[in-house]
């Protein structure tokens, strides 16, 4: 892989949402923090001017963390703006144009993903996919199928270890803290397999409904917008072996791995739930199916993981907004001091969000002559968020060729591998009621290995 940095950037999607609340600050971002200092060309048929863009983008970091004067003034010189339609090849010529000669330019594709191929198309065409990086974003492809068509076309023009399938959950600094926990501390190896966890837990929980995306979920659900990916990085980062040697795709060759020893979804293990109220959201169709629940029970067919129960489950309309991870150990293998110890008593809780948290759960004597004992947990660290933005590092990153927090085309398929069976169910989803924990359905499929650990807002 190519170390030289990227000399200009191209976003496709300078007018959308997406460049409004993500990629205008991680612009500012990186000039403020790195230097950036290349050309930045906004791409869209909005009928637009440069200084409208440059207005929009003003907009946009007042909303999503404030104007840095100096930054700020660093970008408006470095942003330029075409406005084309993407299936017009004087739309490249413009580009090129713009690039002034840039030789590995960044071409960031923050547009729906049945434009990915025209784009890639029309910039091969035009010279442009040679030395280029090409980001795309979520959803890469509908079911494995697609997205295994979708890197055949994508790899006309570009170079697999030129593209960059971005994943904002991969960004994240909580979640590359288990990783980091999990490998910098020695004493959680020993214990990190069948022999010692019960189960384990990732619940990823939503307060907010679908809002003003209705048209958009309605044609996506919960099992594509955050299990297919989000989640299954979270299982993936928890669960892998570690990593051999110190080169950027060694992550991602032992994250592969794992994936591809996830069983593949069967219905029985899988639960879909729909909240009251979703059908009236504009854009939602009045009879949809999709869910805005899902809990599924997974194994991993390896030698570590042999017949541990993983148990997954994301929703929108739940009590609170979090993201935490429960791994269960296993009880004493006998009572020593004539008493039950809950299952429950032995445990490690990361939480991603909104802060991070990681504690144990431990069982400890009640003071006094009796042997008996009490759950307590020892929080080992608590941080805030202040952290560098997702986008804005895997943004440097991609500038840089450096692919470990990018999904590669074999973990890709391997997601969908694990999700196709139940992406076309044709039974309803549960209705459940806004503010509740999703149907009671799911509490049924966790059955003896649960109760779900319910995350808290602080």
């Amino acid at each position: 892989m190519s170390s030289a940095v990227s000399d200009a950037i191209v976003f496709f999607g300078a007018t959308g949402d997406l460049a409004y609340k993500q990629i205008f600050p991680s612009l500012q971002g990186l000039i403020r923090d790195e230097g950036l200092d290349v050309p930045i060309i906004g791409i869209a048929k909005a009928g637009w001017s440069l200084d409208q863009l440059k207005a929009r983008a003003e907009d946009s970091l007042k909303a999503h963390g404030g104007l840095d004067g100096k930054a700020f003034a660093k970008l408006m010189s470095l942003l330029r703006y075409v406005d084309g339609d993407y299936n017009d090849q004087s739309t490249y010529i413009q580009i090129r144009r713009e690039l002034m000669g840039a030789k590995r330019p960044l071409h960031y594709l923050a547009i729906p993903p049945s434009l990915f191929a025209t784009v890639a198309e029309g910039l091969g065409e035009h010279g442009a996919g040679a030395n280029a990086r090409l980001v795309v974003e979520k959803p890469f492809g509908r079911s494995r199928e697609s997205a295994r068509q979708l890197t055949r076309v994508l790899n006309r023009f570009f170079p697999e270890e030129n593209i960059f399938r971005i994943d904002h959950y991969l960004g994240k600094e909580p979640v590359q803290n288990i990783l980091y926990t999990r490998f910098a501390n020695s004493m959680f190896e020993p214990i990190w397999n069948r022999i010692h966890i019960r189960s384990i837990q990732i619940t990823m929980a939503e307060k907010f409904g679908v809002e003003d995306r209705g048209k958009f979920y309605d044609e996506t659900g919960a099992i594509r917008d955050v299990f297919q990916n989000h989640l299954l990085q979270v299982l993936a980062n928890l669960t892998m072996d570690p990593p051999t040697g110190e080169e950027w795709d060694a992550v991602r060759e032992q994250k592969a791995a794992l994936l591809k020893a996830v069983r593949p979804l069967e219905s029985r293990n899988v639960v879909r739930g729909q909240y009251a109220g979703y059908r009236s959201v504009p854009g939602v169709k009045s009879d949809s199916a999709v869910e805005t629940f899902v809990a599924a029970k997974l194994f991993i067919d390896s030698w570590r993981w042999a017949g541990v129960p993983i148990y997954i489950r994301a929703g929108k309309a739940l009590p609170v907004t979090s993201t935490e991870v429960m791994v269960y150990f296993k009880r004493p293998p006998r009572e020593t001091f004539a008493e039950i110890v809950p299952p429950a008593s032995g445990h490690m809780r990361l939480r991603i969000s909104p802060d991070v948290n990681i504690a144990l759960g431990l069982r400890v004597k009640h003071p006094g002559e009796v042997m008996k004992g009490q759950n307590v947990e020892l929080v080992l660290t608590e941080q805030e968020t202040a952290f560098v933005p997702p986008y804005q590092r895997l943004l440097g990153d991609a500038m840089r060729g450096i692919g470990d927090l990018f999904g590669r085309s074999d973990i890709v398929d391997a997601q969908w591998r694990i999700v196709e069976p139940v992406l076309n169910e044709a039974a309803l989803p549960v209705i459940y009621a806004q503010g509740s924990w999703g149907p009671e359905e799911a509490s049924q499929l966790i059955g003896t290995d649960g109760p779900w650990h319910n995350p808290m807002t602080a």
